[in-house]
């Protein structure tokens, strides 16, 4: 069945555009995916965790613990709500209205303004968020477009068809 579905689907088209919201959770989603920003997150987080065991061990003064609070309020509102919000504000490519086509060989991308088109091993990984395909062609260049825009056995067949040619990532 799964094979007739990926045969079935020859070339799938279709049109979208970006909400606000949906687009600020799938930038946190690619933000607080990536391994570095992993990292540090837990970095701070055990520092945090220490700071607060040491100073409710009367081990050290306040100071140690304020401050490891104060860096994970910074962090957390940086990537939950800063860095999202920037991007999407400096990118013209979220207010304007997309065709997407998807076949066994390439990614095609149509604007009102023109088109462009990738060969799938040009992409360098994928991620899936909640409402997001995250189509990347290195570690900080991507495209996300919306898995709303298909329809029922569509999704999980350009789903299939992006895992068979683009290794998770």
């Amino acid at each position: 069945m799964e094979e007739n579905c990926l045969l079935s689907l020859r070339m799938v088209s279709a049109f979208f555009t970006f909400e606000k919201g949906k687009v600020i959770q799938a930038l946190r989603y690619h933000f607080i995916s990536r391994k570095e920003i992993k990292i540090m997150i837990v970095l701070v987080n055990v520092f945090a965790l220490v700071s607060a065991a040491l100073y409710f061990f009367k081990k050290i003064q306040p100071l140690p613990f304020l401050l490891s609070s104060v860096m994970w309020f910074i962090l957390m509102i940086t990537f939950w709500y800063l860095l999202p919000s920037s991007v999407y504000k400096r990118s013209q490519t979220f207010k304007e209205r997309f065709r997407v086509r998807l076949d066994e060989h390439r990614f095609t991308l149509e604007t009102e303004n023109g088109s462009k088109s990738w060969e799938w091993p040009q992409f360098s990984g994928w991620m899936e968020s909640p409402l997001y395909f995250h189509l990347y062609f290195n570690s900080r260049t991507f495209f996300i477009f919306p898995k709303e825009a298909f329809e029922g056995e569509e999704e999980h067949a350009i789903r299939k068809l992006i895992a068979s040619h683009i290794p998770k990532g």
